[in-house]
């Protein structure tokens, strides 16, 4: 009895995971940018449906052309991590740069990232640590530490820069930022 129970509460899960998914997926359809980025997240972590990368980042693009911050940052973590698509940090780079324009502080923190490894940009602690900053002001503990671990490998000038651009990237509401 217990077992037929169990059965019938899973199946019941499965059925609502999958009209779920049908509704998303309807939406996402015509166009809506929210449901894009949900439907993309469903295929990205297996919910609701199997677990399919190159599918998520097709939804991801559909939501990050229409502007939507989180889908730019997925997408550019999609591109940074070879998942989906080939490993390409310059295009990582450019999805991660339009969510962070838009203030997207988990987007800063992955530019800071790029910059200061190096990848898909040149290497630059200035911007690193200008990127970092600004994720830093929305309480990211991590850009926080990157900061902590960057400070002592600059030169006071270099901090001196990077934080009069940091106060130039915040008060552009993040437009003039290089």
């Amino acid at each position: 009895m217990r077992l037929i129970l169990i059965l019938t509460a899973l199946l019941a899960y499965q059925s609502a995971a999958a009209s779920e998914f049908d509704d998303m997926k309807a939406l996402a359809e015509l166009g809506m940018a929210a449901a894009q980025f949900n439907l993309a997240l469903m295929y990205d972590h297996g919910e609701g449906v199997p677990e399919n990368d190159a599918e998520a980042v097709k939804w991801y693009r559909k939501a990050a052309d229409q502007g939507d911050a989180d889908a730019q940052s997925n997408l550019g973590y999609m591109y940074d991590n070879g998942e989906g698509v080939p490993e390409n940090d310059a295009e990582a780079v450019k999805w991660y740069r339009k969510a962070a324009d838009q203030g997207y502080a988990d987007a800063q923190l992955n530019l800071g990232n790029m910059y200061a490894k190096g990848e898909g940009v040149p290497e630059n602690d200035i911007r690193a640590y200008v990127w970092w900053s600004m994720a830093k002001t929305q309480g990211n503990t991590k850009a926080a530490g990157n900061l902590d671990i960057l400070k002592p490998q600059m030169t006071p000038q270099q901090i001196a820069d990077g934080q009069a651009l940091a106060t130039q990237c915040y008060e552009s509401g993040y437009k003039e930022c290089d």
